[in-house]
């Protein structure tokens, strides 16, 4: 072990994260939760107004106005998660630092 503090760089970190990771894969293949298709995840109305904490109206409002991609299938809505880390990417501010 080396000395000195540990730091996210640190093989150790490095190694535990690059673990849990695989662990939350397989977890996530198992449970059957959001099956993928042809390695795309795709989420319902429900799961991705639970996962952004907003409501469903709020869902629909965003795709009305071109804000978030989506799916209709035979009136069933969905959404593709890669599509929504785009979206959620574009749309990030950084805070700025307080002036005194």
């Amino acid at each position: 072990m080396a000395d000195g503090p540990i730091t996210s760089k640190d093989e150790r970190v490095v190694s535990f994260f690059e673990k849990i990771t695989r662990i939350w894969k397989q977890v996530e293949m198992i449970s059957g939760a959001n099956p993928s298709l042809n390695g795309e995840r795709y989420m319902t109305d429900k799961e991705l107004s639970a996962a952004l904490k907003i409501s469903r109206y709020t869902l629909w409002e965003y795709r009305n106005q071109g804000i978030l991609p989506y799916y209709e299938i035979g009136g069933k809505i969905l959404y593709r998660e890669s599509d929504i880390e785009k979206v959620m990417r574009e749309h990030y501010f950084e805070s700025f630092p307080h002036r005194f």
